[in-house]
């Protein structure tokens, strides 16, 4: 089945406006990819310790067998150690963080749903601080040999996938699910997981509130290749999922019924795409903490380019998305060094009044309701 979609023509001094024609796939992903590979050339090249970018191409070069001159001890360590995790990490996040934001909006049917907005990553957030404050023994795990850094994806991704339950139960009416509905149980959701959070920093000791404290404002500060192994491969499965079924995604899009008659079981793939949205969005708040915005932004901008077809926007939603908090987090590393501002702080300021203004549209497209 092919879906045609075209876009709704206005008149002005009696002619039609000429339609907007959406462009090639394979162009816009491959501008993409190249500016995701500057993107992280630029981060390499940028931070406290300057490693220009010159000297780690040589270094490459001489890895290779071909000219070259290697860098130094330290700089290897600060390029290898401390940059390249973070720099993976942050593109991992975000073509997470994209896709999930664009597999919620088709479930809800709401292009304003968000793993930040509609407590998803509250849940998850609510779910690692108690993994934090209580740790393996209080956990009941004390037997198990898990570590903390295994505990914490398993706990945040537990805490997504019951908030997103919660909220899709809350939502329904009739066989449906209610957008309007929906975002305010999102806000109930996100206030219950705050009170929650609270009540953690409260019991916790001096360290746990430290730790809870930077892990809520965002960011990627003290990544490992150690530390973000078992998040990575969580990610990557979760992201696979949901690429896989981007065609299944335009299907449900048309109605729950249109999609039966073309052979899928709504149900059931809506409980997937959301099991599949909690285990990327729990390890991705694992590791990198609470980051707002991402799953709205670039999936509005990117839909704005290549139309609502999710086999289309999902791919360069994910691209895009790497791109935006590589270069975030090149930013956050970079204003205040050798200080290091948390990502999700820059992103909350620029998040804020895109959503205001995509509140504001959507409402002059109804008409002012």
């Amino acid at each position: 089945m092919s879906l045609t979609l075209t876009m709704p023509s206005s008149r002005k001094g009696g002619r039609a406006a000429p339609a907007f024609r959406r462009p090639p796939l394979v162009p816009v992903l491959a501008a993409l990819a190249v500016a995701l590979a500057l993107a992280v050339l630029t981060a390499v090249a940028t931070g406290g310790v300057s490693v220009p970018l010159d000297r780690s191409l040589s270094h490459l070069a001489s890895l290779l067998g071909l000219p070259g001159t290697p860098l130094s001890e330290r700089d290897w360590m600060v390029l290898t150690m401390l940059r390249l995790p973070r720099i993976v990490l942050a593109a991992a996040v975000g073509v997470t963080l994209g896709v999930a934001g664009v597999a919620l909006q088709a479930v809800f049917r709401n292009p304003l749903a968000d793993p930040g907005l509609v407590g998803v990553s509250s849940g998850a957030a609510l779910a690692g601080s108690a993994a934090m404050v209580l740790g393996v023994s209080g956990l009941g795990l004390a037997r198990s040999g898990l570590s903390l850094a295994t505990v914490l994806p398993l706990a945040a991704f537990l805490g997504a996938l019951a908030a997103t339950v919660l909220i899709l139960a809350i939502s329904r009416r009739d066989g449906r699910n209610s957008p309007a509905t929906m975002l305010l149980a999102g806000i109930a959701v996100n206030a219950m997981g705050g009170a929650g959070i609270g009540l953690f920093s409260y019991l916790g000791d001096d360290l746990a509130l430290r730790q809870m404290t930077f892990w809520m404002m965002g960011g990627f500060g003290g990544s490992s290749w150690a530390q973000i192994g078992p998040a990575m491969l969580l990610m990557g499965l979760a992201t696979a999922g949901l690429l896989a079924g981007a065609r299944r995604l335009d299907l449900f899009a048309m109605g729950e019924r249109e999609a039966f008659l073309q052979g899928l079981d709504p149900h059931r793939f809506a409980v997937r795409t959301v099991l599949l949205v909690a285990l990327g969005v729990g390890a991705a708040v694992a590791v990198s903490g609470l980051i707002g915005f991402v799953g709205l932004i670039v999936p509005h901008v990117m839909r704005i380019l290549l139309g609502p077809v999710h086999r289309r926007l999902m791919p360069a939603t994910a691209l895009a998305a790497a791109i935006l908090l590589v270069l975030a987090d090149t930013v956050a590393r970079s204003i205040a060094a050798p200080a290091d501002v948390p990502a999700g702080l820059l992103l909350g300021a620029v998040g804020g009044p895109f959503f205001l203004w995509l509140l504001r549209r959507r409402a002059s497209a109804l008409g002012g309701t």
